[in-house]
């Protein structure tokens, strides 16, 4: 099992990054949170995990091991996998997804995308004694806050950008651009992402 991986950041891109280690570059796949704290030739440490396939070998990185083990926890329930998982810690962090499983909190699990009310049930039946409680006390909010919240959309899109080499200047312009095509709702950050990327591809 590969725990974390400590190198440079080669390199950042929509779902992932490659991480030098010892001469060898490691792709990982990440959430947008956690690509948004890696800079190209900055060392970084990311937690890790492998999951293994007949024809494929797939690093996940997370920011934190809480993340990477909620990750690897959540696909013990039934029709969750690699890709599922990882959408669910993009939406939730560890305690907000917690805090719903424990509170029984459909609602706030179909947040994510490819969770409906059936599986958003059978999550919490099966995992509400394994997640554990969660480590920060609870918002007060009816429903367990998501990262949606923090960083905005915008600060992660514009980030992602500049990582990817564009000036700061020219992301937050794509970033509006984007933003003007909303109607004032919050565009998954992936799919504002590519948007963005499309906008700056026609200048």
């Amino acid at each position: 099992m590969i725990a974390h991986l400590n190198g440079t950041v080669a390199g950042v891109g929509l779902d992932g990054a490659v991480i030098e280690v010892g001469g060898v570059g490691l792709r990982v796949q990440c959430t947008p949170d956690t690509l948004a704290t890696l800079k190209p030739g900055e060392q970084a440490r990311v937690a890790t995990s492998l999951v293994v396939r007949e024809d494929s070998l797939t690093l996940f990185g997370f920011a934190t091991d809480d993340e990477r083990n909620v990750f690897e926890l959540l696909q013990t329930a039934s029709g969750v996998g690699p890709r599922l998982a990882l959408a669910m810690v993009a939406v939730h962090s560890p305690d907000a997804l917690r805090r719903a499983v424990a509170a029984e909190d459909v609602k706030a699990l179909t947040m994510v995308p490819g969770i409906g009310n059936k599986g958003a049930q059978r999550i919490i039946l099966e995992l509400k004694d394994r997640l554990g409680a969660p480590s920060a006390p609870d918002a007060g909010l009816g429903t367990a806050p998501s990262r949606r919240a923090a960083p905005s959309w915008r600060d992660q899109v514009t980030t992602g950008l500049i990582n990817l080499g564009w000036s700061a200047r020219d992301a937050e312009a794509a970033v509006s651009a984007v933003a003007a095509e909303t109607d004032g709702q919050a565009p998954d950050v992936a799919t504002a992402l590519r948007a963005a990327l499309r906008k700056l591809s026609k200048q």
